[in-house]
């Protein structure tokens, strides 16, 4: 395989740029193993006058978040003719808007949580209370809430007691204007993460997430110790291979390509739940798609090196 040279794009201006500098660092580490020249580029004013002077071989994606994972730095790199490792504009902004993702693997048949959308809007022109009253009537307690747009569990909350209601959706609504509720699915939390070759998209073994406190918020995803993860994990051999299915049938569906993580829930009776799919997946120590990989005794390196080559390759 010929040296590549390559530009890892991390950071930004999203609430998770401290997350994508550490998965962006990690990535670079990772190509630079496996023969690659690499820059690390900040996505910032100056960043388009760098790729058009520099123009790289490839472009890879560590930005989580926002620009990163809406299509919006995809559009720009497909506008400049760069190839880059990852999923398509327009299908990055079908990932990236949670309920429009559930409702796509819904109408394939796939399981996914009861859920509502409700934006800011509503509440002050209907009223708060008649709203939430009318949200636990349909949906019942628990609940999950979260923004409809965002990841790394920004905002997320699970709500017990109506009670807990209106500071939840605060919560939410201080990372976007819409929140998601979903029914609480009761059961293991498991992510899979999905790699394609030359044969198309397969799915690599899934990983159990057992947080501390019980939810996997931001604060256990980034933090070493408050989360325990096994990979690969122990589950019945139909359940790991319908986890498999469904996160490769979400990646197909929704139009995605090269690399993406589904995470889903293993309800009591052994279902498989899909929660949502990220495209930009995080990558650093903690991160769940780097645990994966390695449980499929392979390496960051190795794969992302081949996914840059079939970059290059469907550009020519």
């Amino acid at each position: 395989m010929p040296e590549r040279w390559v530009a890892v794009l991390s950071g930004g201006l999203s609430h998770e740029r401290d997350v994508s500098l550490r998965s962006g660092r990690r990535l670079s580490a990772a190509l630079r193993s496996a023969g690659c020249t690499v820059t690390e580029q900040d996505a910032d004013h100056e960043l388009l006058g760098r790729l058009r002077d520099e123009r790289p071989e490839a472009v890879l994606i560590a930005l989580h978040g926002g620009e990163g994972e809406n299509g919006a730095i995809q559009s720009v790199l497909e506008l400049l003719d760069i190839p880059y490792v990852g999923t398509p504009a327009r299908a990055c902004r079908r990932a990236w808007d949670k309920p429009t993702a559930k409702a796509e693997l819904a109408r394939a048949g796939l399981d996914t949580p009861e859920w509502a959308v409700l934006p800011q809007s509503t509440f002050r022109e209907l009223g708060a209370q008649p709203v939430l009253d009318a949200l636990v009537s349909k949906l019942g307690l628990p609940l999950m809430l979260k923004p409809v747009q965002g990841g790394s569990a920004l905002g997320a909350r699970v709500v017990r007691d109506s009670s807990e209601l209106p500071s939840a959706m605060m919560g939410a609504f201080a990372y976007g204007e819409t929140v998601l509720v979903e029914k609480l699915v009761e059961g293991t939390e498991i992510a899979v993460g999905v790699v394609e070759d030359a044969a198309g998209p397969h799915a690599l073994p899934p990983v159990r997430i057992e947080p501390s406190n019980g939810i996997f918020d931001y604060t256990a995803r980034y933090t070493a110790g408050l989360t325990s993860y096994q990979a690969p994990a122990e589950l019945p051999e139909e359940t790991v291979a319908a986890a498999s299915e469904l996160a490769v049938s979400a990646h197909r569906l929704l139009g995605l390509r090269d690399v993406s993580r589904t995470d889903a829930i293993v309800d009591t009776a052994g279902r498989v739940h899909f929660l949502e799919v990220n495209v930009s997946p995080g990558l650093t120590n903690t991160s769940l798609l780097p645990m994966a990989v390695e449980a499929a005794g392979r390496t960051l390196g190795d794969v992302f090196s081949g996914l840059v080559e079939r970059a290059i390759v469907r550009n020519s």
